[in-house]
Order: structure tokens, then sequence, then C-alpha cells
């Protein structure tokens, strides 16, 4: 086997290896829900009765992406923005995994459409520091 052909081959078996976008993005997101909103919101999606309000079931998760966007990049209530804290494509892998989980049946996010608003809302860039969640 020549040297082109090793490499096209081990270039071929881990693109066969690696997890589907969908996969992949669903355990960023599960991840990225985890660490900054499972505290409130609940691993189970459910909140926190007269505290926090439940994801699951709730109508702006499952509605149109940039009103849940919007209040991830702005904050909302007693809720703070996560604009300066999440990338586009961490806000677009929690909401994706928010919208797809407890029975939510909303398509994914891209992260493309959460830049577009970050940028039209003219919310605050992430660092690229990563600490631990705002609360």
């Amino acid at each position: 086997m020549n040297l082109y052909r090793f490499f096209v081959a081990t270039f071929a078996c881990a693109a066969l290896l690696q997890p589907g976008a969908a996969s992949a993005q669903g355990q960023d997101g599960k991840a990225l829900f985890q660490k900054n909103c499972a505290a409130c919101h609940q691993a189970n999606g459910k909140g926190i009765p007269g505290a926090f309000p439940a994801l699951a079931g709730n109508p702006l998760v499952q509605g149109p992406p940039a009103e849940v966007a919007t209040v991830l990049l702005k904050g909302r209530g007693g809720m703070p923005d996560f604009s300066a804290s999440l990338s586009d494509a961490d806000i677009a892998q929690v909401l994706s995994y928010a919208r797809a989980s407890w029975g939510n049946g909303a398509g994914a996010v891209p992260d493309s459409e959460v830049a577009a608003l970050r940028a039209s809302l003219q919310a605050a860039r992430a660092g690229t520091a990563r600490l631990s969640n705002k609360h």
C-alpha cells in the first residue's frame, strides 16, 4: 500500500468512527445543559415550581429558535444572560438538546442562527476563557 492510499484509508476510517453530527451535538448539548442549566431547570427539564420554569413541554423552548436564543443571549427575569460565557456553538448545542429532550419535539438550532441573532442584538461575545457556570 502506498503512502497516499494509507492516508486516504486512515482518514476514511477516522470519519467512520466519528459520531454523527446530531449525536455529537446532543452529547455536547447535554453536558452544557448539565453544567449551566440543570441547577435551576433540573436534569429532567421540570424546573422548580414557583422558582425556575420547566423546559419540558415549554412552548417558548419549542417555539421559534430566535425567541429562546434571545433569552440565553440577553437574560430574562431572574435568568442571567450567557452571552459572555457561552459561544454561538455552545448556545446552539444546549438549545438543540433542550428542544429535543423531555418529550419536546422541536428541531435543532444552527450556530449560524445564534451568531446572526447575537449580532442583531449586539450581545457580548463569549470570551475564550471558560469558567464554570454563572451561578
